[in-house]
């Protein structure tokens, strides 16, 4: 049976530290002390790790080129590609010239190896990565990169910042905002369309934010008021006819997706219910759409600006050896004609 090669994991865990730390010290990063560094190298001997000196080309190169790489999404226009994250891409691109950088745009499927072609093809320094669906089955990749000492950064959930730099929205605030809105206009029974899980922790973030704001108004929530659904139109007209499947009573839809609050609203309407007079609705997002619904959808919006000049500088402080922390960026609930007649 062939020995399982020791990783920068099993480094941090022999010396104590975390895998960072031992990338840094590996790669002699100053900002590493003598002591730290010497307890690494010693774990590194002791479990006769050597740099893979193709595999960490990605983090010693400098070809000044970011990797933008966008995931497949379910889209109505047949793009594959998050709104949201093409909202992003002004802001990245301003924010990598403004540092001397170029940004190269690439579209992955996930079932590619996508992870070893920019690393050992030195094709740039660093990697953004936006979307990834299921996050248990995409976990395993970003060990990889991990594991070969890539810099890379993903959007997600930074509560949950398992592999370092992560930037992302406040997503519980979020779900928290939008659910005592719809409570404090009188709403008693409100649905959650959106798949809450550890599969896709952004959304099960919004769904606890759901869950504070009943909680706060000493409120029950009822599980047959929360219906799976992903990003897309076709997944929120899904839940509707899910939720009169049930034959649960509902006067307010929180969505965790523009996409499919615009698709629920589209399935009442069919079934001759108004929107906001029977059922109030909420997305998340604040894409273009939201505004040009019928009627323009009240949501809770990302700051795609900032967003994108976040996710720069977040990768350029791992490329060029500062101390990364997750970074938890502020929403703003946008109340328009969905909610409030």
């Amino acid at each position: 049976m062939t020995q399982r090669r020791p990783t920068s994991f099993d480094i941090a865990a022999l010396a104590g530290v975390s895998q960072p730390t031992v990338s840094r010290a590996l790669s002699g990063n100053p900002a590493v002390s003598a002591e730290t560094r010497a307890r690494v190298l010693a774990a590194a001997e002791q479990l006769h790790y050597k740099v893979d000196k193709n595999a960490s080309g990605l983090r010693r190169q400098q070809s000044r080129t970011i990797a933008l790489l966008f995931f497949e999404d379910p889209t109505p226009d047949q793009t594959l590609i998050n709104p949201f994250y093409l909202s992003m891409v002004g802001s990245m691109v301003r924010s990598c010239a403004a540092h001397g950088y170029d940004l190269l745009i690439s579209f992955q499927q996930l079932s590619d190896d996508w992870h070893v072609d920019y690393e050992d093809s030195r094709k740039a320094d660093g990697i953004v990565l936006l979307g990834y669906g299921n996050y248990l089955q995409y976990r395993p990749r970003l060990e990889q990169l991990v594991g070969r000492g890539a810099h890379f950064v993903c959007w997600g959930n930074p509560r949950a910042a398992e592999y370092g730099a992560i930037v992302g929205s406040d997503n519980e605030a979020g779900g928290h905002e939008a659910t005592r809105h719809l409570l404090g206009l009188g709403r008693r029974r409100v649905a959650f369309i959106g798949t809450a899980s550890e599969a896709y922790p952004e959304f099960l973030d919004r769904y606890r934010g759901y869950v504070r704001a009943h909680d706060e108004a000493a409120l029950s929530v009822l599980d047959g008021l929360r219906c799976d659904a992903g990003p897309s139109e076709e997944e929120g007209r899904s839940a509707v006819m899910e939720l009169e499947r049930r034959h649960v009573a509902f006067d307010a839809i929180f969505a965790a997706s523009d996409l499919a609050a615009i698709g629920a609203m589209k399935a009442l309407q069919e079934r001759g219910r108004r929107v906001p007079e029977d059922v109030a609705v909420v997305g998340f997002d604040d894409l273009a759409a939201a505004g040009y619904a019928t009627p323009p959808l009240t949501t809770v919006a990302q700051d795609a600006k900032a967003a994108g000049q976040a996710l720069v500088e977040a990768l350029l402080d791992r490329i060029e050896g500062r101390e990364e922390q997750p970074r938890l960026l502020p929403v703003t609930l946008k109340v328009r004609g969905s909610s409030v007649a």
